[in-house]
């Protein structure tokens, strides 16, 4: 039996009091990477809310790295957002700290405290997307494409079993997007699994796999076409 990372059943995702999606139904295993597209407004990035629980789930059933979505308290959301780790569109860091300063920053948020570990920590993950010589600049005197190395870096620090992106390339130059996805491709490569929102369709082609679709308030599997 694979491990199911995500899962959900006769699911309903609302923006307040707005329905956006109904009778959703889908699982995504351990090792997957998934796409998840859509038009704007289509309920992508509410759907991807829901999952980090910015956004409550009122209907129907839903587990995430084997938390409940639907009894989840307040209080469990930090504890979920440890569990996932989540890349944004516009990057998130804080402009005032350096790049090494922004990992350090969420390793304290979730609870280290060992700072030879910490550091030793965000230097590995830096590593990881090829940024290890840039810790000591600030996100202004990066390119794009490196502050989101760096913001995929961050998603790994508390090593996530699902990595949430959310237009992780919406930002970038076709280029820059190809670069990132390589970093995402080879983090999937070590078994991690990845759900990324896009409308990039040439990366699609480029990086077949998974496809869910979000369209007419539902969200179904789109059998991609060999191209």
């Amino acid at each position: 039996m694979a491990d199911v990372i995500l899962e959900l059943k006769n699911a309903s995702i609302f923006q307040r009091e707005n329905l956006v999606l109904s009778e959703v139904n889908l699982r995504v295993e351990k090792g997957e990477f998934v796409y998840l597209i859509g038009k704007t407004g289509s309920g992508k990035s509410s759907f991807m809310k829901t999952l980090y629980g910015d956004l409550p789930l009122k209907q129907g059933e839903g587990s995430i790295v084997e938390l409940d979505l639907r009894t989840l308290k307040e209080k469990e959301i930090p504890g979920l957002r440890r569990k996932l780790g989540i890349v944004f569109q516009d990057f998130k860091l804080l402009p005032d700290r350096t790049v090494n300063d922004n990992l350090l920053f969420v390793l304290k948020a979730t609870g280290w405290k060992d700072k030879d570990a910490m550091q030793a920590r965000a230097e590995e993950v830096l590593e990881k997307v090829d940024m290890k010589t840039k810790g000591f600049k600030f996100p202004h005197q990066l390119s794009g494409g490196e502050q989101q190395r760096v913001a995929i870096a961050r998603a790994l620090l508390n090593d996530p079993e699902l990595i949430l992106a959310d237009e992780p390339t919406g930002n970038l130059d076709p280029q820059t997007s190809v670069e990132v996805m390589k970093v995402l491709q080879e983090i999937n490569k070590t078994g991690r699994t990845i759900l990324m929102a896009t409308h990039d369709y040439a990366l699609l082609l480029k990086y077949p796999s998974k496809t869910l679709k979000c369209d007419g308030s539902k969200v179904f599997e789109v059998v991609q076409r060999s191209v």
